[in-house]
């Protein structure tokens, strides 16, 4: 027993100590609230610095891509644009990929023989204007208000010393420059054609992927305004083509009953620049009526009443039958949203900005105005 006593003894006293309890630190003292005060700010500061290192990063990538980016989204939108034509061809019983290979070879036809039937008379009469174009400038300088206005601001002269052969060459980077800016546009074109194919065949996938970004419960509704959206941009593009196509045509028919020299040159500027939203018609009627007064008076007074004639037709008459079933944007809203998109991305960005409004604009009316009517 005298042992047995003696060796439990020894057990308790080689057992180890309680740990000792760490004294709890009370939040609410001075210097707990420093310590997160400290800790606060130095999160707010790395995430902040981490924040602005990403955005730098972003800016460059985008700015060193932007030529990249906007091929890209031109492909998307003339996708968006060729959609429906796509859709058509499904429904009569084609599959997809066959449909999308009839819709490009079709676009493929009519580029080639747009071309072929622009590019000799437009490459001609372009040429044959710029070489005339000082000549014209005499001409209509023969006009005594046209004098008085040249004398009062020196225009014409002005012109005439810009439109000699060497500034014009210069302007246009030289010879070599030139042929740098022709394949420059050719690649260019390919890479949207070829984008814009990719774009129509995985169009499904593309739109599912992205309606699968929103939470399960939203994605209803994001896919609902989404297809109406991409609907309202492809028949707002699509009816843009249209009217300037026949604003091109109607300007061509005109100046071949007057018999104004360059018709065909001219109704493509007006056609091109008619597609710029409010004041491209504007910029394509003030070319052709200067090209009429050098022409003859009457002739340049004739492009006055037929132009303001036709914007009047197409904005009450041709537009809102062609686009009533696209965008509804105010005249304001056209205007601002056309000046940043082509500050932003140039003509493209002029181009599209319209749709893009008229997209936002669906959305804060499906889906931001009953959320703050709930409110």
């Amino acid at each position: 027993m005298a042992a047995e006593d003696t060796a439990a003894r020894d057990e308790a006293t080689q057992a180890p100590a309680p740990a000792q309890r760490r004294p709890e630190v009370d939040p609410d003292t001075p210097d707990a609230q420093a310590a997160r005060r400290n800790r606060h700010v130095f999160v707010v500061g790395f995430l902040g610095g981490l924040g602005l290192m990403c955005a730098i990063i972003l800016t460059w990538a985008v700015r060193e891509t932007l030529s990249v980016l906007l091929l890209m989204f031109a492909a998307l939108f003339l996708a968006i644009g060729l959609h429906p034509a796509v859709a058509w061809l499904q429904r009569r019983g084609l599959p997809r990929g066959l449909a999308v290979t009839v819709v490009a070879l079709g676009v493929v036809l009519v580029a080639c023989g747009g071309l072929g039937a622009l590019a000799p008379p437009l490459i001609t009469q372009t040429s044959e204007l710029i070489t005339n174009l000082p000549g014209y400038l005499d001409e209509l300088n023969r006009n005594p208000q046209v004098a008085d206005f040249n004398q009062r601001f020196d225009v014409i002269d002005r012109l005439k010393d810009a439109a000699t052969n060497e500034n014009i060459t210069k302007a246009l980077g030289g010879a070599l420059g030139g042929v740098q800016a022709v394949f420059g546009v050719i690649f260019n074109v390919l890479t949207v054609f070829i984008l814009t194919i990719y774009f129509l065949a995985a169009w499904t996938r593309l739109k599912e992927g992205f309606y699968r970004l929103f939470p399960a419960s939203r994605r209803d509704t994001a896919r609902e305004l989404g297809d109406e959206i991409f609907e309202k941009i492809g028949a707002y593009l699509l009816g843009s083509l249209a009217i300037a196509f026949v604003a091109g045509l109607s300007t061509f028919v005109f100046l071949l009953i007057l018999g104004v020299s360059y018709a065909f040159a001219l109704a493509m500027v007006v056609a091109v620049c008619d597609l710029i939203p409010q004041i491209g018609a504007t910029l394509g009627a003030v070319v052709v009526v200067i090209a009429g007064f050098a022409h003859s008076p009457e002739a340049g007074i004739a492009c006055v009443i037929f132009f303001i004639l036709y914007q009047q037709l197409e904005n009450w008459v041709i537009a809102p039958r062609v686009l009533r079933r696209s965008v509804d944007v105010s005249d304001l809203a056209v205007i601002l949203s056309a000046l940043i998109g082509a500050v932003l991305l140039g003509a493209l960005g002029a181009l599209i900005a319209i749709p893009v409004v008229a997209g936002v604009q669906l959305t804060m009316r499906k889906i931001a105005m009953p959320h703050l009517d709930r409110i």
